[in-house]
């Protein structure tokens, strides 16, 4: 019989008026996996962090195999046996993976550490558990996959029995996701009990055991796996029917939008750089990029909006040859990017959601006097208004800063600004990344909507099957160059997945 190891008991947190948390009580039995699920908002982030002691909460409790405890930092999570591997990992880029592992632990007394003891112990952890990692690599030097497998051995190393796993497959590949899955099934055979976060529903009922769903911040029911069904918890998640949709594909597109001849940069790079990429865009058209994450995709995105520009080759957009390149001026070439990180290019965190709102838009008549000079604070303010109702994005008022809304109504802001502007190309890397099912389907209408008015789309995403569902055509991209286009419509899946791989039949 299964054993309570976790229970968190009418858990309440309020920031002033309001309630992320209302009387959200959650069991976790040992050795299962546990699914959160609720869209951007419901409170799922905030109940994790008042588990691993980054908030308290202002009601409730919270016991731990039958052991009423208060955990008031993070620290005292770990001690009691509670470890999370968070969405952007908390890895530190200039070390080993070896020293991530062990940094901030005190396992020995000894002023030495025993180096190749512990690393021995490490390695035997990590065959235990299926984490195929290597242990004296930098993390820049290995893969998303590589690197979330050393987050979980870093809490297992710390001695992790629950394992709080948010938005894991987020930026993984479909052969990495299988192999992830692999992993949480080995630590539930040993008894571990795992947290599951994600939107992705196919993963959710292949997964999860029990399914808890939030939301606006209150326990909606906890379903057994083998008693649900995707669309119900759709249903459950959003509060109403879930209409899904299916995406009509083009296969002729009008003249292109942009087109790349033969562009390289920094091509001597396997996973930073671009080798001889010839390609184009086509006005009305979603030309999806599939590849895992690190094969030049992000140097593509960066290149096509202007903030870097090619070592060789030449890129043509609306069929005049770009010489100099700036964002400015593929900003004023109608051209919008949904950036990778939303954090370091898509927001200022400080400023308020309406004047992250209004950031493009700073010397436009219906903004501002004099090119800028003097802002007009009533149309801003009313701008704002118009686009939080538009796009559902969930803040306390247009006022509040954006660092402190979630992932999802960050994401939201930037969806706004760029959709907003009727560009002629649209540069979308992991567009949805974060996003619960509800806004998730709003941003793929988007993207059709744009589409169909003629605007080219260049979709970049790690989600596999976001670009089967909305891509025209489908390029592969593996280790800095083109690798193979396939149509959309009817797609070849595994020839797909194979080029992803390098494996190229």
């Amino acid at each position: 019989m299964m054993k309570e190891i976790l229970r968190m008991e009418d858990i309440t947190k309020k920031f002033g008026e309001v309630y992320a948390n209302q009387d959200i009580n959650l069991t976790i039995m040992e050795g299962e996996v546990h699914t959160l699920l609720g869209e951007n908002g419901a409170g799922k982030s905030t109940l994790m962090n008042i588990l691993i002691g980054l908030y308290q909460p202002s009601k409730g409790n919270i016991y731990i195999k039958g052991e009423k405890v208060k955990i008031d930092s993070p620290s005292k999570a770990v001690k009691l046996g509670i470890g999370m591997v968070h969405q952007h990992f908390m890895l530190v880029e200039a070390m080993t993976v070896f020293e991530n592992i062990i940094l901030g632990t005190s396992k020995d007394k000894s002023i030495f550490i025993k180096k190749d003891a512990i690393k021995k112990g490490i390695i035997e952890l990590a065959d235990r558990y299926g984490l195929d990692i290597e242990i004296d690599k930098e993390i820049t030097e290995i893969s998303v996959g590589a690197q979330q497998r050393v987050e979980i051995l870093k809490a297992l190393y710390r001695g992790a029995e629950v394992l709080i796993l948010d938005e894991p497959t987020a930026a993984l590949t479909e052969l990495e996701v299988e192999g992830l899955f692999k992993i949480i099934r080995k630590l539930t055979a040993e008894k571990k009990s795992v947290i599951f976060i994600s939107h992705k529903m196919r993963e959710v009922l292949e997964i999860s055991d029990q399914i808890t769903i939030l939301r606006t911040g209150k326990t909606v029911t906890t379903l057994k796996k083998d008693d649900t069904e995707a669309l119900e918890l759709a249903n459950l998640m959003i509060g109403k029917e879930l209409v899904t949709s299916e995406y009509e594909k083009v296969t002729k597109t009008l003249e292109n939008i942009i087109s790349l001849e033969h562009v390289s940069f920094n091509k001597k790079s396997k996973h930073s750089g671009i080798s001889d990429i010839t390609i184009a865009v086509g006005k009305g058209e979603i030309l999806g990029i599939a590849g895992v994450d690190g094969n030049g995709q992000s140097q593509l995105a960066q290149m096509v909006t202007g903030v870097i520009a090619p070592d060789s080759g030449t890129i043509y957009l609306n069929s005049k040859k770009m010489t100099k390149f700036s964002p400015q001026r593929f900003i004023d070439a109608n051209v919008s990017h949904i950036p990778e990180d939303r954090n370091k290019m898509g927001l200022i965190g400080n400023m308020s959601v309406k004047e992250n709102l209004a950031l493009k838009s700073l010397e436009t008549p219906e903004i501002s006097i004099a090119k800028g000079l003097f802002l007009k604070k009533k149309a801003i303010t009313k701008n704002a208004e118009e686009m939080k109702e538009k796009y559902d994005i969930r803040c306390a008022s247009v006022e509040q800063e954006t660092r402190n809304l979630s992932g999802g109504n960050q994401q939201k802001i930037i969806l706004a600004r760029e959709m907003e502007e009727n560009p002629e190309l649209l540069v979308a890397v992991h567009p949805t990344r974060g996003l619960d099912i509800g806004a998730t389907k709003y941003v793929h209408d988007k993207m059709i909507d744009s589409r169909n008015k003629g605007c080219g789309v260049l979709l970049i995403s790690a989600d596999f099957d976001e670009i089967l569902k909305l891509s025209d055509r489908i390029a592969v991209m593996f280790e800095g160059q083109l690798v193979g286009i396939y149509a959309g419509k009817n797609p070849p899946i595994k020839e797909i997945s194979l080029a992803m791989a390098g494996k190229i039949e």
